[in-house]
């Protein structure tokens, strides 16, 4: 064989040679899929009827026909990825608490806004309806119904009358994100919305869906993000206002001036543009509970696939986001802070997601 022949054996196995590994890699036939018998449809599923159970001392089980978990409405994907978690930018406060730190998320749906007022009151009207005589009135009122009064108790000598008497009950504020609600009330609305849910599909002989509850908060991060590398804000780096100078998201741009980008206090929870997630309001308008109890020592304790702390001895539970009273280092994606699980704010609200259970079709 001759120099000339051997360079395009060369050339032409590394063509070959990466294809051959990209198909390995790929969606392709599994090499070992033939060896245990059965005839299966391209969903894995038995072509052959009464396949499935213990037949001849084997075991013949395929995937059951007509599961497909779809997205509740009002949800969008959250694909899975890695980020390097953490600030993204200069720690202003000297925390030391969101070191960076390589993390990886598996899919799960996600609320594209905040829980509204609206939302929130379905809850409450069918927890005064149905389950007075089991949880108590007193319970439901005094623990799951928004504390209204929030608007004048966060702030000192703070005209909020008109906010304490008409944010929940009025139709004006219906697609604004509830406030006023602790960290164990919107547990429990996730708990009630899982149930309703899923007595739903029961009732349509339907398969059971995972439960709805709160985002861990690496779960929370790399969403806002929307699959920007290192992105400082959920629109990207390194402003809050866009090039004709409108700002981006709802916050205290100035020193009092709350008007400026638009809402005094809140936002519609559809205002201003989604991220390249279809999530609306992830930095500003309010801030958001998350899963996570709060540590210091976050980082270092947590596992690097799929993070959450718990720690039910523990009382403060992380919130991210930032919101409509706070300076833009609190929007920041990787910025967190914390607060009192029986605390209610007129500035802290919440959003559900929901596991992806296996695979999703065409994100491998």
């Amino acid at each position: 064989m001759n120099k000339q022949m051997l360079k395009t054996l060369f050339k032409s196995l590394l063509i070959v040679a990466p294809i051959i590994i990209m198909q390995g890699c790929g969606s392709g036939k599994n090499p070992i899929s033939g060896l245990f018998g059965g005839k299966k449809g391209k969903d894995g599923s038995s072509k052959e009827a009464g396949m499935d159970g213990i037949r001849n001392g084997q075991i013949n089980a395929f995937a059951r026909k007509g599961y497909k978990q779809v997205s509740p409405d009002g949800m969008v994907l959250i694909p899975s990825g890695s980020l390097m978690m953490g600030q993204a930018d200069e720690d202003v406060m000297s925390a030391r608490v969101s070191m960076n730190k390589r993390v990886t998320i598996v899919p799960f749906y996600m609320d594209d806004t905040e829980i509204t007022n609206h939302e929130y009151r379905q809850f409450m009207n069918r927890m005064v309806e149905d389950s007075v005589s089991v949880l108590g009135e007193e319970f439901i009122m005094s623990q799951l119904y928004p504390d209204t009064s929030v608007w004048t108790k966060d702030f000192t000598y703070h005209n909020g009358d008109q906010m304490t008497e008409y944010y929940y009950s009025s139709p004006a504020f219906d697609m604004y994100p509830v406030v006023g609600v602790s960290w164990d009330a919107a547990k429990y609305f996730c708990k009630w919305r899982s149930q309703l849910y899923n007595t739903y599909l029961t009732e349509h002989k339907s398969f059971r869906s995972p439960r709805f509850r709160l985002p861990s908060e690496a779960e929370w991060e790399w969403a806002a993000r929307g699959g920007k590398e290192g992105a400082k804000y959920p629109w990207g780096n390194p402003y809050v206002a866009n090039g004709k100078g409108c700002f981006l998201a709802n916050f205290k741009p100035y020193r009092g001036n709350y008007r400026a980008d638009g809402y005094p206090y809140t936002a519609p929870s559809n205002a201003f543009n989604p991220n390249d997630y279809g999530l609306y309001n992830m930095a500003g308008n309010v801030a958001e509970w998350c899963e996570d109890a709060y540590a210091e020592s976050y980082m270092p304790v947590t596992w690097d696939l799929n993070p959450v702390y718990n720690d039910e001895n523990e009382p403060r539970k992380v919130i991210k986001g930032g919101s409509w009273k706070d300076v833009a280092y609190f929007l920041e994606t990787g910025t967190n802070t914390y607060e009192y699980r029986t605390e209610r704010r007129s500035y802290i609200g919440f959003r559900c997601v929901m596991d992806r259970l296996g695979s999703v079709p065409g994100r491998e």
